[in-house]
């Protein structure tokens, strides 16, 4: 049975597959569009929160060498991706790579993986998204009535309308096309990076030398946990991480490392760019560089316009701003959160139905999945499935809890991506390989142990629930999985079929 779990896909079968007229996505992305839909994801309300929280809480002022850590991991990350799209240039991302290298169960594993991931970031983002347009309303004198706004911490039952509304508006334009997609994403960004650029500006002229002072605090110990609720390292060695001083740096890294989250997402669209070979490197690394350096820019301004120990949790950055006489900007960040998040949510949502169209095209889903529209040429099916589960789902269910899944998931495939390359540099040394990750196998290693050390610092019962839905996973593929892929029935494309 071993043989059978571990049974590989041919890279060239793979870009054989991409080929059937059935089931072909139109090649419509540049760098460019890669780029603005990596800036697009990356950027949310993290930049206007996490920024100041973690200053308060972690790092003080010295929040700025957080985010070049956590930048940097994300690069080992992203150098490893980029390798691989260019060299696999099939939708899909970490599911396709698995395929290519380590086999059809840890290819499977990863992409049920990616489906949940995807999936809830899409939802927790549309849901935090409505949050801040009830807030806009009320600011107008406009309420929502109780039972259509948002259920996080309400005990009315009710539906989020907002919420449901932005996941079906996105799904429809999607299946539209990419094209239409990238021009859409193209507006937004620009107005979010303004917003950003803006808030930077002003606040560079608010900036007192005395706050950062000290730059990096003095360390303050933090006492170990023992609840579910504590990270897992300090279940398993007792080990507690520092807040402040030197270790709070990486403390602080561990925390806004996920506000990086969504560069991998870029990866997923490799099938429909034009020359992803060039393209797929130039996107992912060219986006990280772009959000690393607004994240640092930030966290420098938040820092310097008011001291970190006088910083609020909930809206530091827009409170800075009324701390030093200026209310207006806490609306204009507001009204810039609002809008980027439109762009979080519908790039999540293309993610997800890019890796179950290539999940379905491979067989391990029902490949009624697979087929595209006919006019569009975008894999409509499986995007108005999900589209409308999401929606159910962000308008039912307050998502709090759940989001660390996002997280965990993401570190997850970062592993399996660096293991990837490592293993299809020695089985297929003979792959033209458009980029290649530099310093093989030291970057691979060096973030297969940076993603590992973010995963055992998320809490414990992030771990358990996902083993649950990994073990879920396990019971579908031995179900249905393994019997349907096509490698199972020896299904092969033949280079005629796609002519």
């Amino acid at each position: 049975m071993s043989s059978t779990l571990f049974r590989t896909k041919k890279v060239e079968q793979s870009i054989l597959d991409t080929e059937e007229p059935e089931h072909a996505l139109k090649k419509s992305l540049s760098a460019l569009d890669l780029t603005v839909f990596g800036v697009g994801v990356i950027i949310g309300t993290g930049i206007f929160v996490l920024t100041g929280t973690v200053a308060k809480n972690n790092a003080g002022p010295a929040t700025a060498l957080a985010f070049v850590a956590a930048g940097v991991a994300c690069a080992l990350a992203a150098l490893c991706y980029a390798e691989f799209a260019s060299t696999v240039p099939v939708a899909g991302s970490a599911y396709t790579f698995s395929y290519a290298s380590l086999g059809e169960l840890p290819a499977w594993i990863i992409g049920w993986d990616l489906v949940l991931e995807f999936a809830l970031g899409t939802a927790v983002v549309a849901v935090g998204w409505s949050g801040y347009i009830q807030s806009l309303m009320d600011n107008a004198g406009w309420a929502m009535p109780a039972a259509l706004g948002s259920r996080e911490g309400s005990d009315v039952f009710g539906f989020d309308i907002l919420a449901a509304a932005l996941v079906l508006v996105l799904t429809g334009i999607l299946v539209l096309g990419m094209k239409l997609s990238a021009r859409i994403t193209s507006i937004v960004v620009a107005i979010k990076v303004t917003v950003v650029l803006v808030v930077i500006i002003a606040g560079a002229f608010l900036i007192k030398g005395e706050n950062y002072d000290p730059f990096i605090p003095k360390e303050q110990p933090v006492e170990a946990g023992a609840s579910l609720d504590s990270p897992l390292i300090q279940l398993m060695f007792g080990w507690a991480p520092s807040n402040f001083g030197v270790m709070g740096i990486f403390t602080a890294a561990s925390v806004v490392f996920f506000a990086f989250i969504g560069f991998d997402v870029v990866a997923t669209a490799a099938e429909e760019t034009r020359n992803p070979q060039r393209d797929m490197p130039r996107g992912i690394l060219g986006s990280l560089f772009i959000c690393t350096a607004l994240y640092v820019a930030v966290s420098i301004v938040v820092t310097g316009m008011q001291h970190y120990s006088r910083l609020s949790v909930d809206a530091p950055l827009a409170d800075a701003f009324k701390a030093t006489g200026h209310p207006w900007y806490a609306g204009f960040i507001s009204f810039g959160a609002a809008v980027g998040l439109t762009t979080v949510c519908m790039i999540l949502l293309l993610g997800q139905t890019r890796v179950f169209f290539a999940m379905s095209r491979d067989g391990l889903l029902p490949r009624f999945f697979s087929r595209v529209h006919p006019r569009f040429k975008t894999p409509h099916r499986p995007t108005i499935l999900l589209g409308v589960v999401i929606a159910i789902l962000a308008g039912f269910t307050p998502l709090t809890e759940l989001a660390a899944l996002v997280n965990i998931g993401t570190l997850f495939a970062f592993v399996v991506v660096a293991i990837g390359v490592l293993v299809l540099r020695r089985t297929r040394p003979d792959l033209h390989r458009a980029f290649r990750t530099p310093w093989v196998p030291v970057i691979p290693i060096l973030s297969v142990c940076a993603s590992l050390w973010l995963m055992i610092n998320l809490p414990a019962e992030t771990w358990v629930r996902f083993g649950i839905w990994m073990a879920a996973g396990f019971f579908v593929y031995f179900l249905y999985g393994r019997t349907h892929s096509r490698l199972a029935k020896g299904e092969e494309t033949k280079p005629e079929q796609t002519l």
